[in-house]
């Protein structure tokens, strides 16, 4: 079975990504990997290079965005971290776009996070999710997402909300995303989502950030 990447950083990424895209698609076309998708850290600035990189390497590419929710409004400003952990940071979520209707709402989206949700991040919130989600598929996101957040805080409570949360907005668009990279915390996600993935019919899905 092949894989693909769905949650990919690339230089674009300022102090979190490596990868060049020429030389990256290098790499992916060697892996015999039919797809990759490009998910930079709150931004569409590689969109272009990635695609026009991705096609002359005979690779589909999948567009998207590791966006930043914030936790309450997107224009509500205050304090980076709060003592209330359900309203502390921003929540990392993986976007995809499955057409061009997904494409466009995501560009919607990352514009309107710089606009008005611009506070240390661009942030987007669930109201923007709420009305541009059509054509795009979510995954739950890394251990900064707002699912594995809730998880390694002991508050599964909270997490199994956001996953009811996702699946209204999503529909069968939405994945509960584990990886493989050892770390502890992250053992702990892969074991709960597992477990509440065929109890809710939510499809797993294995990323690398």
């Amino acid at each position: 079975m092949a894989y693909a990447h769905l949650h990919l950083h690339t230089h674009y990424s300022l102090l979190d990504g490596a990868n060049k895209v020429p030389e990256l698609m290098s790499k992916v076309a060697a892996m015999d990997m039919p797809a990759a998708a490009i998910t930079d850290h709150g931004n569409m600035f590689g969109m272009v290079d990635f695609y026009r990189g991705a096609e002359a390497a005979g690779i589909k590419p999948v567009l998207g965005c590791e966006v930043y929710v914030a936790p309450g409004s997107r224009k509500e400003r205050g304090r980076a971290v709060s003592s209330d952990y359900e309203r502390a940071g921003n929540n990392h979520l993986i976007l995809l776009a499955a057409d061009e209707t997904g494409y466009r709402n995501l560009s919607r989206m990352v514009t309107q996070s710089y606009r008005d949700g611009f506070y240390y991040k661009p942030r987007i919130d669930k109201e923007l999710l709420r009305e541009f989600n059509q054509g795009l598929i979510c995954l739950s996101g890394c251990l900064s997402g707002e699912v594995a957040t809730a998880v390694t805080a002991g508050r599964t409570d909270v997490a199994r909300r956001a996953i009811e949360e996702y699946r209204e907005l999503f529909g069968d668009r939405y994945y509960l995303e584990i990886q493989d990279n050892r770390m502890a915390k992250q053992r702990t996600v892969n074991k709960y989502l597992a477990e509440v993935s065929p109890e809710m019919g939510i499809p797993l899905v294995a990323t690398n950030d």
